[in-house]
């Protein structure tokens, strides 16, 4: 056996063991139920006309529980802010979008609430009728009008994760489900996804007790599902994933090196001082930068207009 293949085997075992000896997901046959439903619908949709555009969003931060009955965990630095925007984007720019996201992350159409108390957008009248606020009802009801279209529609399914063995079941079943769509299927892996994790099996069953002194705990590394993402679950599929370094001087031999290494069609370089104002999108033709120039937008809606112009042409090549 050669090193390559060698490696390859190496990692599917690696891959097997991780989803082998973690926990059951949570309402596992509610989101296959609710996953199953959605992908028939947009199939439906594709054979009756315009062939339908579906994207895996993935936005928010993975928790490594450090017990079984988990009292504290690591956690991974993720607003879910870009995720939640580009879902947005998505949707407007003709997409059915899958949305797996982080309990508690920000959310399409909610990016505009108070951060300290959503309750700043209601007034009590006289009679103690509850009322928007004038000054906030304009935002509420297009969040509110275009939510229910969204929903309503059936171009939007959310699907809530918070440890990183949730987040890498459900991208598997999602993965494996989106396959029937090839091409026209898309994953943008926003997500801030654990490097390291405790194995159940290693970890306390029961609150470390404090009492015990320092901590002396074994991190394993996380699979590196990206690869099986593109060779097995999902193939034919369009990939974007996210490098995020704090050091810029190596963000993009970092993004280059993603980008071979796991055959993403496009690596979205951002440095963390500069991620709202700022990113790359790098691909095997080359590298184009994304600015925000003024408050008021989006650096997510130039960034999904760049992508869906990749995707269509990815489209009419593998076609």
């Amino acid at each position: 056996m050669d090193s390559s293949n060698e490696s390859e085997a190496l990692q599917r075992s690696d891959v097997k063991s991780f989803f082998d000896s973690a926990p059951p997901l949570r309402n596992g046959n509610l989101i296959s139920e609710r996953l199953k439903e959605f992908i028939e619908r947009n199939s439906r949709s594709s054979e009756s006309g315009r062939p339908v555009g579906v994207v895996c969003v993935t936005s928010g931060g993975t928790t490594v529980p450090l017990e079984q009955r988990c009292v504290r965990y690591i956690d991974n630095f993720s607003s879910g802010h870009r995720g939640a925007a580009s879902t947005e984007y998505f949707i407007k720019a003709g997409y059915t979008v899958i949305f797996v996201y982080r309990r508690g992350s920000c959310q399409p159409y909610c990016r505009y609430l108070p951060e300290d108390s959503f309750l700043e957008f209601f007034k009590l009248d006289e009679d103690s009728t509850i009322q928007v606020s004038e000054s906030h009802a304009t935002v509420v009801k297009k969040a509110i009008r275009d939510y229910r279209k969204a929903v309503e529609e059936g171009l939007l399914l959310k699907l809530p994760f918070t440890t990183i063995f949730e987040y890498l079941q459900i991208l598997q079943m999602v993965a494996t489900s989106m396959s029937s769509f090839g091409q026209h299927g898309m994953f943008y892996l926003a997500a801030a996804v654990s490097d390291f994790y405790v194995p159940w099996e290693s970890m306390a069953k029961h609150k470390i007790e404090s009492a015990g002194g320092p901590l002396d705990m074994r991190l394993n590394q996380v699979p590196k599902m990206l690869s099986v993402l593109r060779k097995e679950w999902a193939p034919s599929a369009f990939c974007i994933s996210f490098k995020l370094e704090t050091d810029p001087n190596i963000l993009l031999q970092k993004a280059d090196m993603a980008l071979k290494k796991y055959r993403m069609h496009v690596v979205v370089a951002n440095a963390l001082a500069t991620y709202k104002k700022e990113v790359v999108a790098v691909t095997n033709s080359g590298k184009t930068t994304i600015c925000k120039h003024n408050e008021e937008e989006d650096i997510e809606e130039q960034l999904i207009n760049l992508l869906v112009a990749m995707h269509s042409k990815y489209i009419g090549q593998v076609g």
